[in-house]
């Protein structure tokens, strides 16, 4: 995926790579890379690209933990960078860099889930399901979950989705990174620049909130 990123790049204009240093880019520490993206009109061709290496594993992981099943992934991946790409000169505090980077990718997530629900064709259960081979009914003999409680699970993880779309930008990517990510609130607190206090308080408003908004999906799934 990095080469077709970093293919992608030759199409965009950019300035022309600076003269470097005896030290490399490579070596550079990642505020300097920043800084360097910033200088100018347009980043430099150079350390963006470095930039985006340093990075693109990070982009992958957030894109995949909230989106494992998606096919599409590599084309948000490179989206999420184009918007990096336009954007870098608004960071204020390039040491905030990856939690920038965090918002920018689960925003874009966030976008793309309400296209998708906005162009998804409605899903009817008296309908024939189409298979490689025909056609057939859906109620088939079987001791998997009926098509009633996998459409119930696949409506509620929807909800869930877009619950967690309709929170806040700050307490969204806080309960991503601790909910979907799986990581410490030390981690939280330092991608996002806040204070450990701070990061406990946004996921308890943030996961009180959200079982508000379910509440009723998960008072279904006890009857």
């Amino acid at each position: 995926m990095s080469q077709s990123l970093s293919t992608s790049w030759s199409s965009i204009e950019v300035n022309p790579p600076q003269s470097e240093s005896s030290v490399s880019l490579n070596k550079l520490p990642n505020y300097d890379l920043i800084l360097r993206c910033q200088n100018g009109l347009k980043p430099d061709r150079a350390a963006f690209s470095e930039l985006l290496r340093r990075y693109q594993p990070h982009v992958e992981k957030v894109l995949y933990h909230l989106a494992p099943d998606w096919q599409d992934r590599s084309d948000l991946a490179q989206e999420v960078w184009i918007r990096v790409y336009r954007n870098i000169h608004r960071l204020k505090e390039p040491v905030k860099f990856k939690g920038w980077l965090s918002r920018i990718t689960t925003n874009l997530f966030y976008d793309e889930l309400r296209k998708k629900k906005r162009n998804a064709p409605p899903l009817s259960l008296d309908a024939p399901r189409k298979m490689d081979d025909g056609e057939m009914n859906w109620e088939v003999a079987t001791d998997d979950p009926s098509p009633d409680d996998n459409l119930a699970t696949r409506e509620f993880y929807e909800q869930l989705q877009i619950a967690i779309a309709d929170l806040p930008e700050t307490f969204r990517t806080t309960i991503v990174l601790r909910e979907i990510q799986g990581l410490a609130y030390e981690e939280i607190a330092e991608i996002t620049g806040v204070s450990l206090g701070t990061v406990k308080s946004r996921i308890a408003r943030a996961r009180a909130k959200l079982q508000s908004e379910l509440q009723p999906y998960l008072d279904n799934k006890d009857t």
